[in-house]
């Protein structure tokens, strides 16, 4: 499954995406408000864009895609498909050098117009830690309302963080 944007492919992961894969996720700003702890070792990375590559994204679960430019690996977005088929949540990582040229906010677009009017999804949620105003200011370019606030919700990373909440559906992206 491929979704193609003006400027970026977001396709499958394969082996020769591990390096690039560590190397950003490697780097401590992008990992500031992630899930994971830098640094990514190159095996670490080798297996998951492995398994990346053989995961089902019509399936329930989360499904990464590569976002690729030119044959580049610049980020991945993650997208939870509920088990009901009808409703995901999103995730996005970029790295570092890409940022701040519109990438992020093209591939997000781009995933959720195959998501919204290939797959019919009937909506797409996402959070962000409440100090990461770039990913909430992203969210919010491409159509995603802030539907709540959880205050000291996480403690991630040794302290307890904020979560901002936001969604969008079908019906108010195609509007």
């Amino acid at each position: 499954m491929f979704v193609r944007t003006e400027r970026l492919t977001l396709r499958r992961f394969t082996p020769a995406d591990a390096e690039a894969f560590a190397a950003y996720r490697s780097d401590a700003e992008v990992a500031r408000y992630q899930s994971w702890d830098p640094p990514l070792p190159l095996a670490d990375a080798q297996r998951k864009v492995e398994q990346f590559g053989q995961d089902d994204p019509a399936a329930p679960g989360w499904f990464q895609y590569a976002m690729d430019l030119d044959g580049v690996l610049i980020g991945d977005l993650g997208l939870n498909l509920d088990e009901n088929l009808m409703q995901a949540e999103l995730g996005f990582t970029l790295a570092p050098a890409y940022q701040g040229q519109g990438y992020a906010t093209e591939a997000v677009r781009g995933l959720l117009d195959d998501v919204f009017i290939e797959r019919k999804l009937h909506r797409v949620s996402a959070e962000c830690d409440a100090r990461n105003t770039a990913s909430a200011r992203l969210l919010e370019r491409v159509g995603f309302k802030q539907e709540g606030l959880r205050l000291s919700h996480s403690f991630h990373k040794g302290e307890w963080t904020d979560d901002r909440l936001f969604g969008l559906l079908r019906t108010d992206y195609l509007s």
